[in-house]
């Protein structure tokens, strides 16, 4: 019942959602459109409906200036660089609001990844393995790279209380979903959601404390245990349940979402400007 809660969540918010339909052409997939060209057009966005605002997209940060933001924090935080051109480069990177004290603060990072190829290979009859006789390849482990560009933007953001990293899921390995894939030559192949071969989702979960995927998770959560107070900073995990590919639209007010949280998180920080008349 969680998985299929799951699925219903992310359809409900795209029929709620009023961001800016074709904006890339009602049948644009992510697979034809970088997600980085999303991210550009979400500055443009923000610009049309945050006109006080500053804001600027990075394609992505060094790791050096990560160890100085932890030194702020801490001096013996940030120490450790062996390669002092180090960066990490999200597929779709940053984008930052400039604050009422001159300083840039994050309000969204993206990523899109494909894993699983067997839907597509199953419709045009194509067969895996090594001798060519498997409907379903088993999945690798590409997507454990994600976790490296997570944990650099968490360390980056230690001192907010938000935490905008999203990651766009799409493949035969991300089901939420027993789904059953017709062959040409009629043959039906079912792809199990909770295959140990297939499915990867549990190997991105850490990233988001094993809280509901398909969800806005950009506030951080504060957990209160015992004599002390928790901040997580959870990744808004988002998947398409049946093995689809994403809408570029889709994709596009989900983000949306995303930096106007953020953006409300920041408030206080950025009321100056909002209040203004330019």
């Amino acid at each position: 019942m969680v998985r299929k809660n799951q699925s219903n969540r992310l359809s409900t918010q795209h029929k709620e959602s009023k961001g800016v339909v074709g904006i890339f052409g009602e049948e644009a997939k992510l697979h034809d459109v970088a997600i980085s060209k999303i991210s550009l057009r979400i500055v443009e966005q923000l610009k049309k409906d945050f006109p006080t605002l500053e804001f600027r997209y990075r394609k992505g940060i060094k790791k050096e200036e990560i160890n100085e933001e932890l030194r702020k924090l801490d001096d013996n935080l940030g120490q450790t660089l062996f390669v002092s051109n180090a960066s990490i480069i999200p597929d779709g990177g940053i984008i930052e609001v400039k604050d009422d004290n001159e300083c840039w603060r994050i309000i969204l990072v993206s990523e899109a990844k494909h894993q699983g190829k067997d839907i597509d290979n199953i419709k045009k009859g194509i067969q895996v393995g090594k001798n060519a006789n498997q409907d379903l390849m088993a999945a690798g482990n590409a997507i454990e790279r994600s976790h490296k560009n997570i944990a650099e933007i968490s360390n980056l953001m230690l001192k907010e209380s938000h935490f905008p990293y999203v990651l766009f899921l799409e493949g035969s390995n991300f089901l939420t979903e027993t789904i059953s894939i017709k062959r040409p030559d009629g043959r039906e192949v079912v792809l199990e959601y909770n295959s140990g071969m297939l499915n990867r989702l549990d190997r991105l979960t850490a990233a988001n404390y094993g809280m509901p995927i398909n969800t806005n998770l950009c506030e951080n959560k504060f957990v209160a245990h015992k004599d002390k107070t928790i901040m997580l900073q959870a990744t808004s995990i988002y998947t398409q349940g049946k093995g689809e590919h994403w809408s570029v639209n889709e994709i596009f007010s989900i983000m949306l979402d995303i930096a106007k949280t953020s953006l409300r998180v920041l408030g206080s920080d950025l009321f100056k400007q909002l209040t203004e008349n330019k």
